[in-house]
């Protein structure tokens, strides 16, 4: 028996991946999963009920490769650099995510900044995990383990991204040393 259902979830996160949120329509969805429009609503009512779905196994596939990732016998530091890095390479390399990415800049449709609100407020909350785990056992000082995992997740992004953008790349070494140096050590001597 096919599984319509995941038919339509696969032909709608091509179709989001190739055209974003805004220019996919279910007339598209239904043509790419080869059924007929009326299947897709007896699953979904609404093209915004699809892209929750679609958001919904996107934030999965994330929390999998950070999963994937994670040493119970590192330290914070090379754990969150670890997740951070492969966020970063999961959002490099990841059609749906980078065509969310652009249509977010460059369109700022509102349902697709709300979505990648939702992918970041589950970074963060992953991370959040990670640094409690870490106050837990001493490893680090108190600390607001939420707002620190916002800042470390904005740090690290503004220094690959932003930085990169009048500057060479840094290297991951690099910003798991200005890691260090700014979130874990602090510059005060």
């Amino acid at each position: 028996m096919i599984d319509r259902k995941k038919l339509i979830l696969e032909a709608a996160a091509k179709s989001f991946s190739l055209y974003g949120y805004k220019a996919t329509t279910m007339d598209q969805v239904a043509k790419l999963a080869n059924v007929g429009k009326g299947t897709i609503y007896t699953f979904f009512k609404t093209k915004e009920e699809l892209f929750e779905e679609i958001i919904n196994s996107l934030i999965a596939e994330i929390r999998y490769e950070v999963e994937s990732v994670m040493n119970e016998s590192a330290s914070v530091l090379e754990n969150v650099n670890r997740v951070l890095s492969r966020v970063h390479v999961f959002r490099e390399s990841h059609q749906l995510t980078i065509k969310l990415i652009q249509e977010e800049r460059d369109m700022g449709t509102q349902t697709v900044i709300e979505a990648m609100q939702r992918v970041e407020q589950s970074i963060i909350q992953y991370m959040k995990g990670i640094i409690q785990k870490a106050i837990d056992k001493g490893e680090i000082k108190t600390c607001n383990p939420e707002v620190t995992a916002f800042v470390m997740l904005k740090m690290y992004f503004s220094l690959v991204n932003d930085w990169q953008r009048n500057h060479p790349p840094l290297k991951k070494e690099e910003i798991a040393k200005l890691f260090e140096l700014y979130l874990l050590k602090g510059l005060l001597t």
